[in-house]
């Protein structure tokens, strides 16, 4: 992720917050070479174009991060990952690993989701496979489509990397 948001973020008070993200000045600009305006203005088009997009989903991660929110986007990012677990100790190692860190009531980055799914999927997870997150996955992906993302939207830093990028793509056109 570091490297993903060096021409995205600004050096300025308003993204010092995550300034651990931004990679050394000399690889910075080759990269903003690879993003355009219209792949920026896409990630308005719909959240999971935002999410599919390398740059869009490192960017939403430091806005939610900015918002002290951040849990929403790593549990999604962690069921992305669970899916893909062929070998069944491992997913029932990884499926504890996202219990006690995401779901679980005294979880460190406890998502928001009501009781009864908190149950189904405790129970679920008693006999985990590699579809067990998809229902607790798809309520926090709504969450966050329906509440972060339009916010991320409106927010200064997406407003900013759009007029960055804008600037940038002009100035090579000419």
């Amino acid at each position: 992720m570091k490297t993903r948001l060096g021409c995205l973020s600004n050096k300025s008070d308003s993204y010092s917050d995550f300034s651990e993200f931004l990679p050394p000045a000399q690889e910075t600009a080759a990269r903003c070479l690879k993003l355009s305006t219209d792949e920026v203005l896409r990630w308005s088009e719909s959240f999971d174009l935002l999410l599919s997009h390398k740059y869009g989903l490192a960017v939403f991660r430091a806005f939610l991060k900015t918002e002290f929110s951040d849990e929403n986007i790593e549990f999604w990012m962690a069921c992305e990952d669970y899916k893909k677990i062929k070998n069944s100790t491992k997913l029932v190692s990884k499926a504890n690993k996202i219990y006690k860190e995401f779901i679980d009531v005294q979880a460190p980055r406890e998502v928001n989701i009501d009781y009864r799914t908190r149950e189904r999927t405790k129970q679920i997870l008693e006999d985990p496979s590699p579809t067990s997150l998809n229902e607790i996955q798809a309520k926090v992906y709504s969450l966050m489509e329906k509440d972060s993302y339009p916010r991320f939207l409106r927010s200064k830093m997406y407003q900013d990397i759009v007029n960055r990028t804008h600037t940038q793509n002009q100035r090579r056109s000419v």
